[in-house]
């Protein structure tokens, strides 16, 4: 036996090759995979297979993918938060200096420039009075979200000497301890755009975040300032932008998300989606991505998922193991368990966790699993999935 993987993208060979051919097979076309793994490619209107036990994105975003139809079959998806921290956080710092020295506009001036000797120079000399821009010691910038992406950027300009502030009501213990310790904590959103020259967005698109950077709190910025925008368009009120570019309060806004409305703008540097373009990140998000699938296929343990709770079990010597996805609500554990006792099993271990509406539960039994349990086991109300987790032959 041998896991079937669907690939919906070109997905970086050294992602491949952490699925060993003796165990995977991988292909772009393929019956009844187990797993998909993903990179950009658009899921919504996919016919997803009833065999598929687990979704992989190469990559941080889930705008793509299903996810609430899938966490309605009990199927997680995976992404690799952090694989490509790095290259955003590098370009995001190209975006303060592009901004800083008002770089495009002066290299578009230059272009422009058809003289040759003396007159070249001369242009050149009169020109770059209109450049002059300013230097980052010393200056205030805002990061709003401590995720990955967010603690490098921070840690990043606090090394190049500007005072930072963060602002992340969810941040993690993990994420805290790997923020500098000069980092300042912002109390609020409108705290942080209040005393920033730069805010640097860092959070997902969702209900709550839309349209976060508005009129109102570019307004309270300080003048002269520059927002930029790696994460998600939508986080951003492009009217509210533009108004505040006209009226000087915005110097620049630097984003990855080009509209016809901005592109053409002088102090607007739009880039084409170059966040996560380094090979080193298209690697490390599949190689991420493909250990996550591997353990979860091979031993039930979900790590990096968007709609289960993390969940490992260190498997027990001479067990079998069951996984099983389920609602979120009273009695679970005492119903399946109740399975496993009708069928004479003794259970050698067991973990449940939750996250929200969703519960994941591993249980390592003595002795084989008969025909029939997970049958059993899948019949109760509430249960979204079950599988005997084995690993591949």
């Amino acid at each position: 036996m041998r896991f079937k993987v669907l690939t919906l993208n070109s997905i970086s060979v050294k992602g491949l090759d952490r699925l060993p051919r003796d165990r995977y097979e991988v292909a772009s076309e393929i019956g009844h995979p187990d797993a998909i793994l993903v990179r950009s490619a658009d899921m919504h209107a996919l016919e997803i297979p009833a065999s598929v036990k687990a979704v992989g994105r190469a990559g941080a975003g889930i705008n793509n993918i299903p996810v609430a139809a899938l966490s309605r079959r009990g199927v997680p998806v995976f992404t690799a938060p952090g694989a490509n921290a790095n290259a955003v956080k590098e370009l995001v710092l190209a975006g303060l200096f592009l901004a800083a020295r008002h770089i495009c506009e002066a290299w578009e001036f230059v272009r422009g420039l058809r003289l040759d000797g003396d007159a070249l120079e001369a242009a050149v000399e009169q020109g770059k009075k209109r450049f002059i821009g300013h230097e980052l010691p010393g200056r205030t910038l805002g990061v709003v979200g401590l995720g990955a992406i967010g603690v490098e950027v921070a840690n990043a300009a606090h090394l190049l000497g500007m005072r930072v502030l963060g602002y992340d009501p969810q941040i993690t213990v993990q994420r805290a301890w790997q923020l500098s310790s000069g980092v300042e904590q912002a109390l609020s959103l409108d705290d942080l755009f209040a005393r920033s020259d730069a805010v640097s967005l860092h959070v997902p698109l969702t209900e709550q975040t839309r349209a976060m950077v508005n009129a109102q709190r570019l307004r309270s910025m300080r003048d002269g300032g520059t927002v930029l925008n790696f994460a998600r368009a939508g986080i951003v009120d492009e009217e509210a932008v533009m108004a505040a570019l006209a009226s000087g309060r915005l110097a620049a806004y630097v984003c990855d998300f080009p509209t016809p409305r901005i592109k053409d703008h002088p102090r607007v540097v739009a880039l084409p989606h170059l966040g996560a373009s380094t090979s080193e990140a298209e690697d490390n998000c599949a190689m991420m991505v493909a250990d996550t699938l591997c353990d979860f296929l091979e031993h039930g343990n979900i790590r990096h998922s968007v709609n289960f709770p993390e969940a490992v079990l260190p498997r027990v010597p001479a067990t079998s193991r069951v996984a099983i996805a389920n609602e979120n609500v009273p009695n679970m554990v005492g119903q399946i368990s109740t399975c496993l006792a009708e069928a004479g099993l003794n259970i050698a271990d067991l973990l449940n966790k939750s996250k929200g509406e969703l519960a994941y539960t591993l249980i390592d039994i003595d002795g084989q699993v008969p025909e029939g349990l997970v049958a059993r086991i899948s019949a109760i109300h509430g249960v979204l999935s079950a599988r005997v987790v084995q690993a591949p032959t």
